[in-house]
């Protein structure tokens, strides 16, 4: 069995101090006192790099290092291992001739050991410590990951030999200048700070600050300080990677716009690794060979204004991800700045798309992705100048629209604010000089689904990805995953240059598009896993569905599927068949609103015309009440002191709009009207929550211990307030002060409450059945069985909630004397809320009406009994399941098309870096030519790999070529 981290913790605990003796003996010499190289006695120096920290002699470990130049010695003073460098006992470098001395350089100086050091008493050890470094004239500063070293460099003297920076190069080492250097950065370091900024966000400084410790533990301080070269180094090196990566040593040209970055293997790029229209197969769906893009704004990824603008040399300007600067503050120029409000709810990239920090250059970027694989889309990444405009978003998505889709025809793209920003995209396309799209490229637009739910409920049918044909299993919120390592280091490149800025955030998102190209079979695989699943499922549901269903009414539906899905770009409404689309009884927010333009309101006085927006207040501040007292109830005798204090909190809330209530009930009821009369308590009849279906949480607990009246009104229990509405007051009470016109109006507005809390009963008890058939009953284990019952009683909570307003709703008609209202709005008992097949499957045999309650045949106006509503949940259920039945088909489609545009992609790839051994049509260097066989080699081992993944996971797997 596997022992668990604890139990080698509680090994360790008997070990530790045989450890520590034998961590002490290795600073001594060892026994024998001789060289390991030469076996002679007295070795003084020890090697701290070298496996196992072996002592030498002065010769040996000159000798031993002289390709080594960058190791950590020790010299033995007698009492320990004193901290000294290579350089300090005669190492010296060598260039140009493969590390052997330049024979132009003439006599070289024969170092002697004068200097073998002998034991000395422990009082003669030296009172300051001599740091390990030197700053003599003749020595280079070398910046290598284990720490910055002084190091004498003799460069190569010949006629034909190079300058001195390109022998520094030659050795792989940065040179920090170019006429007389005096520092330069091995590759290592620079690769080192490369990784680690990507990894783990590192700045410059604090990389640096790393090897001055390294360099130094007691005399970090005095370590030269090279942190400015360093940044300036980072960036020509990045520059140089990037070429190299992308073949430009092979070509006389220059990079162009998005040349040095990466994208998707996955996705089709007709000629790459799709093919193009005319080689296709004619029975492939239109949306097959789509782009799809996901659209976002990141506002961690500010930038201050530079310092010296005028001053700032651009080394990949445009060329990878971010926009290339002059042609897109061209556009802002002439692009018309149109302060769009929202007709959806308040989205804060639509209402604050003007908001501005002074002291900012950029308050964020926004940029386009791949929908399905979260790749970066080169040359589509933009800054904000005042937010999330649609001027920047429209020049970074028509930017992406055009990155090889050559062949494609359509493009998806999601964009948390797709309502309101996909309305007018053509004409501002149309409208301007510097943005375009692909002719006949067809853009259907789609929502997040996580953002959705923050839209109006019409968007969700209209923009979300489940009723799109073609987008299969997007979710659309990807973006949000990729601005996470771009945070880590924003705050480092908040202050750097506008051309520094723009590289580090190049370079985050071209490594973030090659990780993903390198882990993208295993990521193939695991969504064709998913999309087996779930097409088997989601097939299984539609069609037991689809069996129960009526054959005429399922040929209506098909059509109205068929008619929404045609209509959907030029029209999103006509999504909305997706929704019940039962003209719904007015609610209560419509009956004010009725009474609030009636006529009789406009003809009357102030008073009267704010009477319906008072008593609306009034029967609010009523539900708050409800709900607070159920909660309360639920809490029991012995809360805690959290729950105690979130009670007091809701109690001084709710009082607060009491009051405010009350204060203006005098303008409304008249002078005749005291506050303080006939205060009683408001009554509750709690349902009894006992249920034998499982389906209502019978768990409540007791409320309050009851107390006389004064006590209670003395202990604060705004919960129990009778607050002064019409219906309180009584129809007599409200005739002698003359306000029976408030009679009426509190009828209606009670009306619509009593729909507004039948309506959320039926669509939770609805939702309650389909979590029982799709969640409770095929829960196979406990801790899905948890899940699923959680989210019952949550519904549950809700249901009891309208349950016990719509009580309360009744009651108070019954005060106002409506009691022709009352033979429509029966009296809600506890059986009418239990789930039964009746809901859960509406279809069945005997079950279509018999069992329902009341309220689920009630007719929409009210006026007589149907079945109508039902009609519409089981019309909608059956769209909305075969709308995911079809989503998964198309993800599984799409799956096993992507795993072979992937392969095409690697086997591309590897084609390009073998024909540029023969582009230029001669000879090519010998160093060209290996590493063009290396990189073809990597990509042929990429497609080996996906190959081999893809044929054990789906074994008829076959490559497109």
């Amino acid at each position: 069995m596997s022992q668990s981290p604890n139990d080698y913790l509680r090994e360790w605990k008997f070990r530790t101090n045989d450890y520590l003796r034998i961590l002490h003996e290795r600073e001594a010499p060892p026994e024998d006192k001789t060289c390991c190289a030469c076996g002679s006695e007295f070795p003084a120096y020890r090697c701290y790099d070298c496996l196992g920290n072996p002592v030498f002699c002065l010769k040996c470990c000159r000798d031993e290092h002289r390709r080594l130049p960058f190791h950590k010695i020790g010299k033995w003073n007698g009492g320990f291992f004193e901290e000294t460098s290579l350089t300090k006992i005669g190492m010296e470098i060598y260039l140009g001739h493969q590390g052997m001395p330049c024979p132009a350089l003439g006599d070289i100086h024969e170092w002697e050991d004068t200097d073998e050091p002998i034991y000395q008493p422990a009082e003669d050890f030296p009172t300051i410590l001599e740091p390990p470094f030197l700053n003599r004239k003749q020595c280079i500063t070398i910046v290598d990951k284990s720490g910055v070293h002084s190091i004498m460099i003799r460069f190569c003297q010949c006629p034909n030999a190079c300058t001195p920076d390109k022998q520094l190069f030659e050795m792989a080492m940065f040179p920090a200048s170019f006429t007389r250097p005096k520092t330069a950065f091995t590759f290592p370091v620079l690769d080192g700070f490369a990784l680690d900024n990507l990894e783990c966000g590192t700045s410059a400084m604090n990389y640096y600050n790393k090897l001055r410790r390294m360099t130094s533990s007691i005399f970090p301080h005095l370590v030269p300080d090279r942190y400015r070269e360093l940044m300036r180094v980072a960036r020509q090196w990045r520059q140089l990677k990037l070429l190299k990566w992308n073949g430009f040593a092979y070509e006389s040209r220059s990079p162009t716009s998005g040349e040095l970055a990466l994208f998707c293997p996955a996705c089709p790029q007709p000629g790459i690794n799709a093919p193009l229209p005319a080689d296709r197969n004619p029975d492939d769906p239109s949306w097959l060979y789509a782009r799809s893009l996901v659209m976002d704004g990141n506002f961690k990824a500010e930038h201050l204004h530079p310092t010296h603008p005028d001053d700032e040399v651009w080394l990949t300007d445009g060329q990878c991800f971010m926009v290339s600067k002059d042609q897109y503050k061209a556009h802002l120029a002439v692009a018309n700045d149109v302060v769009q409000h929202s007709e959806c709810n308040n989205h804060r990239a639509v209402n604050q798309a003007n908001a501005s920090r002074h002291k900012l250059e950029a308050t964020g970027i926004g940029g386009c992705a791949c929908a399905r694989h979260g790749c970066f889309v080169p040359h589509s990444v933009v800054d904000f100048q005042k937010g999330e405009r649609q001027m920047n978003m429209d020049y970074a998505l028509c930017h992406a629209l055009s990155h090889h889709t050559d062949g494609l025809s359509q493009a998806f793209t999601f964009y948390d604010i797709n309502c309101q920003y996909n309305k007018h995209f053509r004409r501002r396309v149309n409208e301007s000089l510097h943005l375009s799209i692909p002719s006949g490229m067809e853009i259907i637009p789609g929502i997040g689904l996580w953002h959705v739910h923050g839209h109006q409920d019409k968007c969700y049918v209209r923009y979300a990805s489940t009723f799109i044909t073609g987008a299969a299993r997007i979710d659309g919120e990807i973006m949000e995953t990729l601005w996470a390592p771009l945070n880590i280091i924003s705050p480092a490149a908040r202050g750097m240059s506008t051309p520094h800025r723009q590289e580090c955030l190049d370079y985050q998102m071209n490594d973030s598009n090659f990780m993903k190209m390198i882990r993208m079979s295993g990521f193939l695989c695991r969504k064709y896993k998913e999309a087996i699943k779930g097409v088997a499922e989601s097939a299984s549901a539609f069609d037991k569905l689809n069996e129960t269903a009526d054959p005429i009414m399922v040929a209506t539906w098909e059509e109205q599927d068929r008619y929404a899905h045609s209509r959907r770009v030029t029209d999103p409404s006509a999504m909305d068949v997706f929704e019940v689309q039962l003209k719904r009884a007015p609610t209560r927010k419509q009956q004010e609103l009725a009474l609030l333009s009636s006529r009789a309101a406009r003809l009357s006085g102030n008073a009267q015309r704010g009477a319906a927006t008072w008593i609306a207040s009034g029967i609010t501040i009523e539900e708050m009440q409800i709900a607070l007292s159920m909660d309360i109830r639920r809490l029991g005798r012995h809360p805690t002191e959290t729950q105690t204090l979130d009670i007091c909190r809701r109690r001084t809330k709710l009082q607060s709009r009491i009051d405010e209530f009350t204060i203006v009930a005098a303008t409304h009821l008249g002078e005749g009207f005291d506050v303080d009369d006939e205060i009683r308590d408001l009554h509750l009849d709690f349902m009894d929550d006992d249920s034998d279906d499982n389906g209502i949480d019978g768990s409540d607990t007791e409320s309050e211990p009851e107390a006389d009246g004064q006590q209670r009104r003395d202990l604060f229990y705004p919960e129990k307030i009778m607050i002064p509405l019409p219906s309180n007051i009584g129809v007599a009470r409200c005739a002698e002060l003359g306000v029976e016109h408030l009679l009426g109006q509190e009828i209606a507005l009670r009306e619509g409450q009593a729909n507004d809390a039948l309506q959320a009963i039926r669509m939770h008890l609805a939702d309650k059945a389909v979590l029982f058939r799709t969640a409770v009953r095929p829960a196979k284990s406990q801790v899905k069985s948890t899940r699923a019952w959680t989210q019952v009683h949550s519904v549950e909570r809700v249901i009891r909630l309208n349950t016990m307003i719509y009580t309360k709703c009744r009651a108070q008609l019954g005060n106002l004397d409506a009691h022709g209202l009352l033979k429509k709005y029966l009296r809600m008992e506890k059986c009418h809320l239990k789930t039964t097949a009746a809901v859960a499957d509406p279809n069945a045999r005997g079950q279509r009406n018999a069992t329902l309650p009341w309220f689920w045949s009630l007719d929409i106006q009210g006026d007589s009994v149907s079945s109508d509503w039902m009609n519409e949940f089981y019309r909608v259920h059956w769209l909305r399941t075969k709308a995911l039945r079809d989503r998964w088909a198309e993800e599984l489609l799409l799956v096993e098309h992507e795993m072979g545009w992937t392969l095409e992609f690697f086997l591309f790839k590897a084609s390009t870096w073998l024909r540029r051994l023969t582009s230029t049509g001669g000879a090519i260097p010998e160093g060209h030519k290996c590493y063009a066989i290396r990189q073809a080699h990597m990509y042929q081992e990429l497609a080996k790999h996906a190959h081999a993944n893809f044929i054990k996971t789906n074994p008829t797997f076959r490559p497109i070529s």
